[in-house]
């Protein structure tokens, strides 16, 4: 019987590793300017391209599409081949993600100076970088979901799980919220008007930090923590019940931006009401974090 041999991608870890670092200097350096600004106004320097207006945005989509973003690519990269232990299923699909995703962050950074946005939060970006999006998340899905497929290790640890909430929510939330009306190349109208729209927007909005700050990262921390505290999680149990009150109950908090507007009072009760029941799965993730680090606190003092 022949061994059969395989080789994880570490390469494309690499770099998005290292343009995770490099847009992180840059997002923060933006964010400075626009802190900057509110008590030096000046700061500006006289040009429209540096107004608050302008730079405000780029700094919160630089660290949250640019930093983040590849740096949550890479963990999901370098854990999921060894969860599954295999390679990932398309070194092409790999790479058309890295650089489709950087041709995408370059587009915001050259529009949004321009003055070429939607005015939705964190959906800023015009129709024509939105498609491009929409595509490059796809490939994406099509190299995660073909990897799980092929996997030679049965069990999905709770991580993938993660990940496949993140590729999925994000996909959904990302389309509806960006139906737009395209009314030249760079200006289009939200499908949306007055309260429909700012409620999909919140709905949106919040879910963005919810799916594409939070469920990848937990993912991420479920693979890493054990590893780095060289212990098993303290609770799978307590991890599966993290996973599923966190999907269920994240969805509806929303409206909790549009408290005292008017969004009907039913609506904003929701968004409070399961903004108070997420203490579930926020408590059920950090005491699982911090109770797999139990007895291996001298890790957290020597290894970085």
């Amino acid at each position: 019987m022949e061994l059969e041999k395989f080789s994880y991608d570490n390469k494309i870890v690499k770099y998005f590793t290292i343009a995770s670092i490099v847009f992180g200097v840059v997002a923060m350096l933006a964010g400075l300017t626009a802190a900057i600004q509110l008590f030096y106004p000046a700061f500006n320097f006289d040009l429209q391209y540096t107004t608050f207006g302008r730079v405000r945005p780029l700094h919160t989509n630089a660290v949250i599409f640019a930093f983040v973003g590849n740096a949550m690519f890479a963990g999901v990269y370098y854990s999921l081949q060894r969860l599954l232990k295999t390679r990932m299923f398309n070194d092409t699909l790999s790479w058309i993600h890295f650089w489709g995703w950087q041709l995408i962050i370059l587009a915001a950074a050259i529009t949004l100076p321009l003055g070429y946005t939607t005015s939705k939060e964190y959906a800023e970006l015009e129709w024509p970088i939105d498609i491009a999006i929409t595509l490059i998340w796809v490939v994406f899905g099509i190299n995660m979901i073909g990897t799980i497929i092929k996997r030679r290790e049965r069990h999905m640890y709770v991580a993938i799980w993660f990940y496949i909430a993140t590729f999925v929510t994000v996909a959904v939330l990302h389309i509806v919220n960006s139906v737009e009306i395209p009314v030249t190349f760079w200006k289009s109208y939200s499908w949306y008007a007055g309260v429909q729209d700012a409620l999909v927007q919140w709905w949106y909005g919040h879910n963005a930090v919810a799916f594409f700050l939070t469920t990848p990262f937990l993912g991420i921390m479920y693979y890493y923590l054990p590893k780095a505290a060289n212990r098993p999680v303290y609770s799978y149990r307590l991890s599966i019940i993290h996973f599923w009150s966190l999907i269920f109950i994240y969805i509806w908090a929303g409206p909790h931006h549009l408290l005292y507007t008017s969004l009907p009072d039913w609506a904003q009760s929701l968004g409070v009401v399961f903004s108070i029941m997420l203490i579930a799965p926020s408590w059920g993730g950090m005491l699982n974090g911090l109770m797999t680090l139990r007895g291996a606190w001298d890790r957290v003092r020597e290894d970085p």
